[in-house]
């Protein structure tokens, strides 16, 4: 063991001792952001941080690998130590999967990883916070589901107080749980969908926060589990109800002074009347100008296109943009900038990988910075209400149908091959379009329930 890895032992074994954890979650995310996790008794700490926890790598989902390939070792990173306040005995560390010695190039939080190393030459540092949108469900008989609340059957039920008052006793264990693992939550809420919630945290550099992610979406089923209901952060659960989004924060800093760049700096002009920088404009027009290859990243499912697209459900109204466009406070569109701090990406869902989607809007903001591109001016207009001859009219593109397209869109993405890294069989986008147009095709094939009733006479 080094006196780096001697130091980091030290560090966990006193922090272990002290909490009186008995177990460690040796945690890494698959492609699908997965979690897959070995239990490891403190008594095996040592062993644990020197070489890692072992995986058959194959078998945990699309990580690159066959029977015939060596174990992935799973390495711990002891910044991301975490005590689970709803299992005490237990902490969480988040780890890089190595084979051979070599960081694992399939391996999501290693991409990101990569990417932020980049950034960092740059004396650059992306922070980012995520609005995690859930449904609390149960099961029928016939295994399709249902809203677990029976009373939650409003209309309208965004924000409704009765329905937040039922499920006080989940809302307020998870604030709690947020609040001990030090995330800071500010906010729970019924969001627009029957039985869906959102619980918020506050921002951290993009790793921390996709670290977090990963542990809150655990925390979420595992909490349901005990209460016999099921959790679900699937983009689109019910056909007629708002689906689960993953709308995500994004700025810039500098790494030295830890300073914000997306404000707009003293005696700079603000080229488009937001409060923004340039280098956030320009952040935000990469985002756009590679939004039909990115999209496939942020949405990475069938079902994620389902939620897409024009027109409320019956449950209120949709927050899933159906355009690549960006403006002020206004939710119609792909990029929102709520405050003059930060840019709101409201492409993502709840399928998305944190680490994918973060190194992806990464790489495609930050060729919009490179190269100073332009976002054009802001949108201000209801895009929902308005013709489509007229979005097309005014340069703003409509987002892919279906997964297929935008993988095939991410398979042509020089920009997302090259942020995304590359890997044995070449860039890693190319390895994840191809497993996602897999699935597309694998859902095409089967014969639905809606198949038979629609065309099964109707000839």
């Amino acid at each position: 063991m080094s006196a780096n890895e001697a130091g980091a032992f030290d560090t966990i074994k006193a922090r272990v001792e002290a909490d009186g954890v008995e177990y460690i979650y040796a945690m890494f995310v698959e492609m699908h952001g997965k979690p897959c996790a070995k239990l490891v008794p403190v008594n095996a700490l040592e062993g644990l941080m020197a070489d890692g926890a072992g995986f058959a790598g194959f078998a945990s989902g699309p990580m690159g690998q066959t029977p015939a390939d060596p174990d992935m070792l799973a390495l711990p990173d002891p910044s991301s130590y975490t005590q689970l306040p709803w299992q005490p005995n237990v902490a969480a560390m988040q780890c890089d999967p190595t084979v051979e010695g070599e960081l694992w190039p399939y391996a999501p939080r290693v991409i990101l990883r990569r990417a932020l190393d980049q950034l960092a030459e740059k004396n650059l540092v992306m922070k980012t916070g995520v609005e995690a949108e859930y449904s609390i469900v149960e099961r029928n008989d016939d295994g399709s589901i249902r809203v677990a609340d029976e009373r939650d059957t409003d209309a309208l039920p965004c924000y409704d107080a009765r329905g937040l008052t039922r499920m006080l006793p989940h809302l307020t264990d998870v604030s709690a749980n947020l609040n001990a693992m030090g995330w800071g939550n500010y906010a729970n809420d019924h969001e627009d969908a029957n039985g869906q919630f959102e619980q918020n945290w506050q921002y951290a550099d993009a790793m921390t926060t996709a670290d977090r992610l990963v542990l809150f979406r655990l925390m979420i089923h595992t909490m349901a589990q005990r209460d016999g209901r099921y959790a679900t952060f699937m983009p689109k659960p019910f056909s007629d109800k708002t689906g689960n989004g993953l709308h995500t924060h994004v700025s810039l800093w500098s790494a030295d002074t830890d300073e914000p760049l997306f404000p707009l700096g003293a005696g700079e002009v603000d080229s488009k009347g937001l409060g923004l920088s340039e280098m956030a404009y320009q952040f935000a027009a990469g985002l756009i100008g590679h939004a039909q290859a990115l999209v496939a990243v942020a949405c990475p499912i069938v079902n994620s296109y389902k939620r897409m697209g024009v027109g409320a459900p019956t449950s209120g109204a949709t927050w899933a943009p159906a355009y690549a466009a960006f403006g002020g406070n206004n939710r119609t569109q792909m990029i929102r900038v709520p405050e003059p701090d930060r840019i709101e990406v409201r492409l993502g869902d709840g399928a998305a990988n944190p680490y994918l989607l973060f190194a992806s809007l990464l790489a495609c903001g930050m060729d919009g910075v490179n190269n100073a591109m332009d976002p054009g001016e802001p949108n201000t207009a209801n895009l929902f209400s308005l013709d489509p001859a007229e979005i097309a009219a005014r340069g703003i593109e409509t987002l892919p149908p279906t997964l297929i397209h935008a993988a095939d869109n991410l398979a042509g993405s020089t920009v997302l091959a090259d942020g995304l890294g590359s890997t044995r069989g070449g860039p890693y986008s190319h390895y994840f379009a191809e497993v996602k147009r897999a699935e597309f095709l694998s859902h095409h094939h089967e014969v639905t329930a809606g198949e038979i009733d629609r065309y099964l006479t109707l000839f």
